[in-house]
């Protein structure tokens, strides 16, 4: 018994510095993009308010990213104890292992790609900000599809072994998986005005599913007791 409730106070540990991982990399998404919405090219991201941001936002927006991505690494990694076999526990593990490589390389490519905008446009370059900035995000665009490659087998995987039931969680719990809350809260964002709001909200859209789809297994793991 001593032993199980050891367990248990492990994982809500582990399930709570996920979620504080969600707020790290959450604030950083919404310190990289909150502002004036206005925009005159093909990325909505590029905006008047992205072009004002001041160097010490994109900073700190990277900064928050590495303790965000370890603390990440410390849930992801603990809710293999949910399933219920060794070999399906290894073959997500290795898939997370995978996917959290590419969390730090995408943000830091949308950082920099922001603090150039901000730079052109701050410093005299107003109109080479805009073409040099697409550009760039143009030219490395397929690092943005690789890594959601890399990303997603995971979360399709935990998908398959939840409706399985090759997990400790009921089937029914299948559909609180992180795809679909993403999917959810992208329907939500079309209900938002076009506001700073919602372009923070957009862009934080998979860390804040991420704090949902943690804390649902947070508040299943405090009211049961069966951990593997």
């Amino acid at each position: 018994m001593k032993k199980e409730i050891a367990k248990r106070k492990k994982m809500i540990a582990a399930l709570i510095c996920g979620m504080l991982g969600c707020v790290f990399l959450c604030s950083g998404d919404w310190l990289m993009m909150y502002g004036d919405t206005t925009y005159h090219g093909e990325i909505y991201w590029l905006t008047e308010g992205t072009a004002q941001i001041p160097a010490w936002r994109n900073s700190l927006s990277m900064l928050v990213a590495f303790p965000a991505v370890i603390l990440y690494g410390i849930a992801l990694f603990n809710t293999e104890k949910f399933i219920k076999t060794e070999k399906h526990r290894k073959i997500y593990h290795y898939l997370t292992a995978f996917g959290l490589t590419t969390w730090l390389c995408l943000h830091l490519l949308y950082v920099m790609i922001l603090y150039a905008f901000a730079w052109l446009n701050g410093n005299g370059f107003e109109e080479a900000a805009l073409p040099a900035a697409e550009a760039l995000l143009s030219h490395f665009s397929w690092i943005i599809l690789l890594s959601e490659a890399i990303m997603l087998p995971p979360f399709l995987y935990w998908f398959y072994l939840q409706i399985s039931g090759k997990t400790v969680f009921p089937r029914a719990m299948a559909f609180t998986n992180i795809l679909i809350i993403y999917g959810v809260l992208q329907l939500v964002k079309l209900t938002l005005p076009d506001t700073p709001f919602r372009l923070g909200f957009a862009n934080g859209l998979m860390s804040e599913s991420m704090f949902i789809w943690f804390g649902i297994m947070l508040v299943w793991t405090i009211k049961k007791e069966k951990i593997t």
